[in-house]
């Protein structure tokens, strides 16, 4: 295995580990509601899961744009830099942490505005949301640092601070509720101190790690006002982007309930094919950010072009992979999550889309982690809103026509735009090395 697989890997693998046990944050949650005898509570947990989904999403760019600058910065070895960017990040995650606190009760009383539920789920729901808002500084503040150690080529402590994460939320919230029996508060709480152990931990071993770096803080230099244009430019196309991402997400959601409970309910499963797939690619999307950032502000352009190859090498070796494994074992693993013989039977007039997705959409995924690390940014934008605008446009056209099959239609050119724009965009991010 050549140098650039190993480097790729090194990041990847830890990376899609990190990807894998996000969710399970939600579904220990769920897990545990769901043996309070009252069906009320998992919906709540639901809700508010979703809530701070989108939340949370939107403010991904501190990963992101973290991510891509400190890589560069990494390359050039710049070491101020990479110090300032840590606290620019964290400073400015937390500042948008406090305004969230600040407007908790317009945010909660706009999101129930369109939420439709019954009135104990939303009780229960908006109980959780007033517990749970509170861990926002380390949520955000822990986006900041997982992209600062991303960018300095180091997946391995993003991944046991998840790890780390779901055991203290298992532990702390089986005391609370079967101890204490605190209910939904218990796993409210319990969820709150996971991600304040985790925001704890990542700075325990930032010090443990990086210490030498302390010493070369700069805070004369910290709010240079070019680095902080830079910063804001760049955090600003990534929150456009996420914005557009959201849109498209959420409504493919609304359009599948909007055509009955089986159709959600199809749509529902078959994403879940979707969403293990870019778990997987995420990783290698990772990876990009790392390298490719690394290899651009290092001025090495023979490496940042051998990375992009073998990225793509890998990128069309998996999908080739899921497209076969999904072939094969697809259908049975829709079995696995419902017995719901007609939604399963329902499913298999739309399971060929499925069998579309990786080789449609694992270019999306390693350009956007290529562009993040070039910070190209802008040009990552550009592509989103056509793509974007392309979906809803597909969509309204064929709908009357396709149904159901018009959705995913959509969806599948959205992805595969997204990949086609920024391969031709992308030719401009070699430039960016020399």
């Amino acid at each position: 295995m050549n140098q650039i697989n190993k480097q790729i890997l090194h990041i990847a693998v830890p990376s899609i580990v990190s990807n894998i046990t996000v969710p399970l944050l939600g579904l220990i949650d769920v897990t545990i509601v769901g043996h309070l005898g009252a069906a009320s509570y998992i919906g709540a947990i639901a809700v508010g899961g979703m809530l701070f989904n989108i939340i949370y999403w939107i403010f991904g760019f501190l990963r992101m744009g973290t991510s891509g600058m400190t890589s560069q910065a990494y390359g050039r070895h710049d070491l101020n830099e990479i110090n300032r960017l840590l606290l620019r990040s964290v400073g400015i995650g937390l500042l948008i942490a406090f305004a969230l606190l600040i407007l908790q009760y317009p945010i909660q009383a706009i999101a129930f505005t369109f939420i439709q539920t019954t009135a104990e789920v939303e009780q229960l729901s908006r109980l959780y949301f007033r517990i749970c808002i509170w861990g926002a500084p380390a949520v955000l503040g822990l986006y900041s640092f997982s992209g600062w150690y991303i960018g300095m080529q180091n997946s391995k402590i993003p991944m046991f601070i998840a790890i780390t994460q779901n055991i203290v939320n298992i532990v702390v919230s089986l005391l609370l509720v079967f101890g204490l029996n605190m209910k939904i508060e218990g796993v409210a709480i319990g969820t709150v101190i996971a991600q304040y152990a985790g925001f704890l931990m990542a700075y325990l071993l930032w010090i443990r790690y990086y210490s030498t770096l302390r010493k070369r803080i700069d805070w004369h230099s910290l709010l240079d006002k070019e680095a902080m244009s830079r910063f804001f430019l760049v955090n600003r196309d990534i929150f456009f982007r996420t914005l557009c991402l959201v849109a498209v997400t959420m409504f493919f959601t609304s359009a599948g309930a909007a055509q009955g409970e089986v159709i959600l309910a199809v749509n529902t499963l078959l994403m879940q094919l979707f969403t293990l797939f870019s778990y997987i690619m995420d990783g290698f999307a990772y990876a990009g950010e790392a390298l490719a950032g690394r290899y651009i502000g290092a001025n090495d352009r023979q490496a940042l072009h051998r990375t992009v190859r073998q990225l793509f090498a890998w990128g069309i070796g998996l999908s080739i992979s899921f497209t076969l494994l999904y072939s094969i074992g697809g259908q049975s693993f829709l079995s696995l999550l419902t017995n719901e013989t007609t939604v399963i039977h329902e499913a298999g007039n739309y399971f060929y889309w499925i069998l579309a997705i990786p080789l449609a959409g694992f270019s999306a995924f390693l350009f956007d982690g290529i562009f993040i690390g070039a910070t190209a940014t802008n040009l990552m934008l550009r592509s989103m809103l056509v793509a974007s605008a392309s979906f809803f446009i597909l969509y309204y056209g064929f709908e009357p026509y396709m149904g159901n099959h018009a959705l995913w239609m959509a969806f599948i050119v959205y992805l595969l735009l997204r990949g086609v724009m920024q391969g031709f965009l992308g030719r401009k991010i070699y430039s960016l090395s020399s």
